[in-house]
């Protein structure tokens, strides 16, 4: 079942704020309040459920039946539950993972798009050398997000460098320690885009222990849109998910599902590129 990270990442929030809006602290603001709990109510995020997470998919579904689910909102949902509850009578959502049955669907972010107009954003600023350091591409978020970018240098006419594609976890620390070890390697590119704003958090944090500006040396971009973005510094130019818009979908979905007033119908959600400072034109002594 859910997890607090999970919560986390679906309200766009960092896994202390979660705890900070369980515990009803002043510290958290009513709008990540509200998103916390929507997410919460969207994965039915029950702690005591979370320990069962390693059963197999068969016992997984047996359990669902025996505490007699009506549906289910699955975010990050293994291969294996997917194929198990798109075969299952329980009604299911999933988020950003592609399940279609007669009892289930999704509602993902469109991905692709999303990652396409952030690298068109680079070339815009006359970017040519751009890193990817991805997510990884086995998970259909990391997949998407490669594509988006590697289509905006297609369609600018720029051939595309096998070298500064990385792949990583989507965590801070490893995406860290990936831009490392690229620094280490090659110092020819100007911008990178990075799978998510967590990773390029730890992207940072690599640039400017190499002694780099950003974005005055190399630009970043992030994913997500996540509630500290903007605090970073540079703030992070970004790609918006809308996880409300996400939630509201899902939920509408599943409800239309159980009570057999809606057809499982997938739905791909617009995502939007928010500029900061994170990124600018193309260092002067570059030719």
């Amino acid at each position: 079942m859910a997890t607090s990270e999970q919560v986390a990442q679906l309200a766009g929030v960092s896994r202390a704020t979660v705890s900070r809006a369980l515990n009803g602290s002043a510290r958290v603001s009513d709008e990540a309040r509200e998103r916390v709990h929507a997410a919460i109510t969207a994965l039915g995020y029950e702690p005591d459920v979370v320990a069962q997470s390693g059963n197999s998919p068969e016992n997984y579904i047996r359990s669902l039946q025996t505490r007699r689910v009506a549906g289910a909102i699955m975010l990050h949902a293994t291969d294996s539950r997917i194929q198990a509850l798109v075969h299952a009578a329980i009604p299911t959502v999933f988020i950003d993972r592609m399940g279609q049955g007669s009892h289930a669907t999704y509602v993902k972010s469109d991905n692709m798009d999303g990652a396409r107009r952030a690298t068109e954003h680079l070339l815009s600023l006359g970017h040519r050398h751009i890193a990817f350091l991805t997510g990884q591409t086995v998970d259909l978020a990391g997949m998407e997000r490669l594509l988006g970018c590697q289509q905006a240098l297609a369609y600018a006419g720029v051939a595309p460098d096998p070298g500064l594609v990385r792949q990583s976890g989507w965590n801070i620390d490893d995406a860290y320690e990936a831009a490392r070890a690229l620094l280490a390697e090659r110092r020819d590119f100007t911008a990178i885009v990075a799978g998510s704003d967590l990773m390029a958090m730890g992207i940072l944090r690599a640039l400017t222990e190499h002694g780099l500006r950003v974005p005055d040396d190399v630009s970043l971009v992030g994913f997500d849109d996540v509630e500290f973005s903007q605090y970073t510094n540079p703030p992070l130019t970004t790609v918006r998910q809308d996880r409300v818009e996400m939630v509201r979908a899902a939920v509408h979905r599943l409800i239309a599902m159980i009570e057999g007033t809606g057809e499982a119908s997938p739905l791909i959600i617009p995502t939007q590129l928010i500029v900061r400072k994170s990124t600018g034109p193309v260092p002067k002594d570059i030719h």
